[in-house]
């Protein structure tokens, strides 16, 4: 998935890997935040996260769910509902890909609001990509930009890899590989100035 670090749509309807990949840093997320970025969920989504019955909650999950809980209280990750044509929508995407409701809940959503779409999952940024959506967007590429416009700094990076693998998510050389790009793209940009 090509990224551009120096660009980055703030608004943001995440998926559930999202969602778990955003608050898995505190440091991202306040990052995130400072840097006027807003994520909403679908109730696909919210129902996936917290309400869905699972067989044995993680210490790691719960500290996520937690602060999915906390973030909702003061006002972020907003679930919104989906209407009867953003159902539709979903079948027809359903048809295409074998993804699961709260990405393509998500896809939908991000596209009816015209609105950013970010996902940590490799077939559901290309439905969006090939569905004409133009904002589809990886946590990567969040903390990419974060760097490229200085909102996190060269200390931060260790901080937030690290922080995101004790919370027991999986794309760590996704962060670092974007963290190598953002310097990169700062490089280029100052080299042309």
């Amino acid at each position: 998935m090509a990224i551009d670090p120096s660009n980055f749509h703030p608004i943001n309807v995440a998926d559930t890997c999202a969602v778990w990949n955003i608050l898995s840093s505190p440091r991202l997320n306040v990052a995130a935040q400072e840097a006027r970025c807003d994520f909403c969920v679908t109730s696909f989504v919210q129902y996936e996260c917290l309400i869905k019955p699972r067989k044995s909650i993680l210490p790691s999950e719960q500290i996520l769910m937690d602060r999915l809980r906390g973030e909702q209280r003061r006002g972020a990750f907003i679930a919104h509902s989906c209407s009867i044509e953003d159902l539709q929508a979903i079948e027809t995407l359903e048809r295409r890909k074998k993804l699961g409701k709260g990405e393509l809940s998500s896809i939908a959503f991000a596209m009816k609001i015209r609105q950013g779409f970010i996902t940590d999952d490799r077939k559901a940024w290309q439905l969006a990509k090939d569905s004409g959506h133009p904002y589809s967007q990886t946590t990567p590429h969040l903390f990419s930009w974060l760097i490229f416009t200085c909102r996190l700094g060269d200390g931060d990076k260790d901080i937030v890899i690290a922080q995101h693998v004790e919370a027991g998510r999986h794309i760590a050389q996704h962060l670092q590989t974007a963290y190598e790009m953002a310097l990169q793209c700062r490089l280029n940009s100052t080299v042309r100035a």
